[in-house]
């Protein structure tokens, strides 16, 4: 897959099948958006491609969103290749973007720049300064500079459309079984692991500590995980706290990680944490005595889960 930084894109790339949104997450919903953009290119013989944004528009308009994202670029990047794309345009998101106005987009960007045969957005799609540009506006371009606007029908599970709204408040709600049915993989979290107070050590318990930067922050408490070390193909079974430490008086959100017979420092190691089983809400122990009690528990718990197989990628919808 190639990958593009702007919408200057070679010639080869255009006359494509393009898909143009967020897509934060590559839920099933977004998934079946990309497979039936795919059909139609090997269908027509023509390239598919993505336009995304960085940051995401709903981060660059409000500053003080910060743990918002189910993926972050890597993982995004890394997940769109394995839906068969063939090119990905991730354009920068910035002031003067923003103030293009819709009828630029479709004729300047769309058109000129991209010059696709086919267009993929969702039914609610706007673009845009003030977000003036809708689907109604992109049909009626289309037809007149040459490029085909298709709407696919949003993917429903009970009833309800599934979106990266819906897998944000399900992660938040603690209902990780579901969201990970609804990512078709086991949600996870990238990052580098940093230095920490030493609590857990202290403990009995060492951790790797991961700060989570723009995640979603996902309800506070423990989880059973399976983690990757970058350029290992192995899976080691452990259990993460993900939250405030309110037991020590902690304020800011860390995600600490006990790995399971791994005494190997792995400081500033990156690391990929699975989440497999929600285990219980976080909460303040009255000494420390009863939070290791506590620990070994939830260490049990998290080990009977782990009997069901970690679901890293599920292409089927």
């Amino acid at each position: 897959m190639k990958i593009f930084k702007s919408i200057n894109i070679p010639s080869n790339y255009k006359n494509a099948v393009l898909a143009i949104g967020n897509f934060d997450g590559l839920h099933n919903g977004h998934k079946k958006v990309f497979h039936e953009a795919k059909r139609l290119a090997n269908k027509r013989k023509l390239k598919f491609g993505i336009l995304t944004f960085d940051p995401l528009p709903v981060m660059y308009f409000n500053k003080k969103i910060k743990n918002f994202r189910i993926n972050n670029d890597k993982q995004k990047e890394e997940q769109i290749k394995k839906l068969g794309v063939d090119f990905l345009i991730n354009q920068k998101f910035n002031y003067d973007f923003s103030r293009k106005s819709s009828y630029f987009f479709i004729k300047k960007i769309i058109k000129k720049k991209i010059n696709p045969k086919f267009l993929f957005v969702s039914n609610n799609f706007k673009f845009g300064h003030n977000r003036q540009g809708n689907v109604f506006q992109l049909r009626s371009s289309g037809e007149s500079l040459g490029f085909k606007l298709v709407i696919t029908k949003p993917f429903k599970y009970k009833k309800k459309i599934v979106s990266s709204t819906l897998i944000r408040n399900l992660l938040m709600s603690g209902k990780l079984d579901l969201t990970n049915k609804l990512l078709g993989r086991n949600w996870s979290i990238n990052g580098h692991v940093k230095k920490g107070k030493r609590v857990g050590k202290k403990l009995g318990f060492p951790t790797c500590n991961i700060d989570i930067k723009n995640y979603i922050l996902a309800k506070p408490g423990v989880y059973g995980v399976k983690v990757r070390i970058k350029n290992s193909k192995k899976l080691i079974n452990g259990i993460a706290n993900l939250g405030y430490r309110p037991t020590f008086g902690g304020k800011d959100v860390i995600l600490e990680v006990n790995l399971f017979n791994i005494k190997r420092n792995l400081y500033k190691k990156e690391l990929t944490v699975y989440f497999q089983k929600f285990v219980r809400n976080e909460k303040k122990f009255k000494n420390k005595d009863q939070l290791i009690k506590q620990i070994f528990k939830d260490i049990q718990i998290a080990k009977n889960s782990f009997k069901n197989k970690v679901i890293l990628w599920l292409k089927k919808i």
